[in-house]
């Protein structure tokens, strides 16, 4: 008898308890914070944000489960401010007459604007809801400071291929929740393509599995056989025609070619990849990455061109998508290059990491401009937009972290830095 539950597979399989769930252990694993915090039901306001399919909706339902509070869900798309303060209200209430605290899980929860965000400050400050956000946005980025500053961040991480791969397995064999009762057998190349098409993302995969099983014909035996053709078509994305060291290989042929300002081997490994089977976006990814690495001040064009391109890539698509994609790659070939970014971000990591004596100088603190002034502070556009003037802690006062070297537009830094030396050492005789 088949499953009567139409509820999708990775719904049904969702994990119910912490002992259950799966990947994440940075943040839920033994003795960690948020673990103690959810089974002793003293989690405060937080911010789960990560990759969709990596848990953060499960864990909310596993708190949920866990906690003897009340919980309450709502989901920024369709709510507003009229159901969020009605939830207060109700929080309000159940706390002050019986002493039990309301969870409230805002799932999309950057899809709200500031008017929606605001309401819920008072609560969340007074204790009266407890206020769990679910985001595969940066939280930093795309919502209000008010409330950012309010909650913890937990940052999820996409789910790794193993994690996927013994979900889907028990998935297959589980005939309470799973696929059990199909009497399906799925082929290693399958489960395979499974977990490398869903790229960390558990619903897809599982979604992806029960639309195989389920979609697929039983043999005059009743087993329903599974093999990578199938796979393909149910994820809707074709297996790579090359094994995993080799796709490896080409990636980094098409990094290093990007670097060594090599525009026809950039794009013959570029396109090499994407006809094997691998995702445009990665390539894009990359390209934005070396465009700061490689390419970095010697033409800071360089990144608005492939941040353009990735844009562009995911309103267009393919065919089309591979032009500005292109476009981009010949640009960030052929643009001077210079390191010197990844040379700073590693030696002012090195200063944060080792050197704790980092007190702000009294002119530099947060106070009113004339307090500002008072203390010795010098304003820049009072001298034409530069003044010499120590911005860095005494401990680090001679520091420097950003040297710019010849190429490109960090010439036209090297210049700035002499001239400003030059009035320094003017001003000294």
């Amino acid at each position: 008898m088949m499953q009567k539950d139409k509820a999708p597979l990775a719904e049904r399989m969702r994990p119910t308890s912490l002992d259950d769930f799966v990947g994440q252990s940075h943040i839920v694993g033994k003795n960690s914070l948020l673990r103690r915090a959810i089974l002793t039901d003293s989690l405060g306001s937080c911010i789960f944000y990560g990759a969709p399919g990596c848990g953060k909706t499960t864990l909310a339902n596993i708190i949920a489960n866990t906690t003897k509070s009340n919980f309450v869900k709502l989901n920024a798309v369709s709510s507003g401010i009229a159901d969020a303060k009605r939830v207060i209200e109700e929080a309000r209430l159940e706390k002050e007459r019986y002493g039990i605290k309301t969870y409230l899980l805002l799932d999309e929860c950057h899809r709200w604007n500031k008017a929606q965000s605001d309401c819920m400050l008072e609560a969340i400050e007074k204790g009266d809801i407890v206020f769990i956000g679910s985001t595969t946005e940066n939280p930093f980025v795309s919502m209000t400071r008010a409330i950012v500053s309010r909650c913890r961040i937990f940052e999820f991480k996409p789910l790794s291929n193993e994690d996927i791969k013994k979900t889907l397995q028990a998935a297959l064999v589980d005939k309470e929740k799973g696929l059990g009762e199909y009497r399906a057998d799925v082929s290693d190349e399958a489960f395979d393509h499974f977990v490398w098409a869903s790229d960390g993302d558990m619903r897809n995969a599982l979604n992806a599995l029960e639309l195989a099983v389920k979609s697929t014909q039983a043999d005059e035996k009743g087993v329903i056989y599974v093999d990578l053709s199938v796979a393909e078509q149910s994820s809707q994305k074709k297996s790579m025609s090359i094994d995993e060291s080799m796709y490896y290989d080409m990636l980094s042929a098409f990094c290093k070619s990007l670097r060594g300002s090599d525009s026809d081997a950039a794009l013959y490994w570029a396109e090499r990849l994407i006809q094997a089977g691998c995702d445009p976006l990665l390539i894009l990814r990359r390209l934005v990455v070396h465009s700061s690495e490689d390419v970095g001040m010697a033409d800071p064009q360089a990144l608005v061109i492939a941040t353009s391109a990735l844009t562009a890539y995911k309103n267009l698509g393919l065919p089309e998508g591979k032009i500005p994609l292109y476009n981009a790659i010949i640009y960030v070939c052929e643009a001077p290059k210079s390191n010197s970014v990844i040379v700073a971000m590693g030696a002012v990591q090195e200063a944060v990491a080792t050197r704790k004596d980092d007190k702000v100088p009294q002119y530099l603190m947060d106070k009113s401009y004339k307090a500002q002034k008072i203390n010795g502070y010098k304003y820049p556009h009072d001298f034409g937009g530069w003044v010499e003037q120590q911005y860095l802690p005494d401990s680090l006062k001679d520091e420097k972290f950003y040297v710019p070297l010849q190429n490109g537009f960090e010439r036209n830094l090297v210049r700035a830095k002499v001239i400003k030396a030059a009035k320094v050492d003017n001003k000294k005789y």
